[in-house]
């Protein structure tokens, strides 16, 4: 009786920590895709993977204080929110770095770059290449369709969302640290994203936070 009463509760936590209450899944549209997303993305040199429904892009109930506009990152969970109006967040499905290489905090959009170029840093050079110096912007690029890259004051912290040429690993940790999207979720959040917008990425054991009763934020994280 016990241990099933322990696999209700584990399973009910799962139920609402998962944000399946309130839930309406988004269908993927290249409504907002420019022509070089179209000519780009229609010939991937990757395949295509199926994304598991809880991690397609879907519109949730939010019931913390962020402000709408703001970019919370559940690691724990592999989710990141994009905060709307009224309650509501676009929940989408990412991969986040290994335990060992993960970043959390809070910063700032600093740049937005459509296609942007991959200068592997010297730290992954020396850990996974060789690579070039410098990859081109493109289907084959790690960083895929869109980089949105995080700040802290002036600083570039070097960490990024961004998309990527590996869509299979989305809902893993396994990245050097960055936050990957599939290329058609990176598009879509990239295009309501605005420069200095806040990002809140989520330490280890605080993940499921945005769908529990609303907590003020304040002077919980640090930069």
């Amino acid at each position: 009786m016990a241990l099933r009463r322990s696999l209700f509760l584990v399973g009910m936590a799962g139920f609402f920590l998962g944000g399946c209450m309130q839930s309406t899944l988004q269908p993927v549209s290249d409504a907002s895709w420019t022509s070089r997303d179209r000519t780009l993305l229609a010939h991937t040199p990757y395949a295509q993977a199926t994304i598991p429904e809880p991690y397609r892009r879907h519109i949730v109930d939010y019931s913390r204080s962020e402000a709408p506009g703001t970019i919370l990152v559940d690691t724990d969970a592999r989710y990141l929110y994009y905060v709307m109006p009224g309650g509501k967040a676009i929940r989408y499905g990412v991969a986040v770095g290994e335990e060992a290489l993960a970043w959390s905090g809070v910063a700032r959009v600093g740049r937005l770059q459509e296609w942007p170029d991959w200068i592997p840093t010297p730290e992954i050079q020396a850990r996974l290449g060789p690579y070039p110096a410098r990859v081109p912007g493109g289907p084959a690029n790690p960083l895929g369709a869109r980089g949105i890259y995080l700040f802290q004051g002036s600083k570039d912290t070097l960490y990024r969302i961004h998309g990527t040429n590996q869509p299979e690993y989305i809902g893993r940790a396994i990245s050097s640290g960055c936050i990957r999207m599939t290329n058609e979720d990176v598009i879509d959040l990239y295009n309501r994203t605005k420069m200095g917008a806040t990002v809140i990425v989520l330490a280890p054991g605080q993940g499921g936070m945005p769908l529990i009763p609303r907590v003020s934020s304040r002077g919980r994280f640090s930069s």
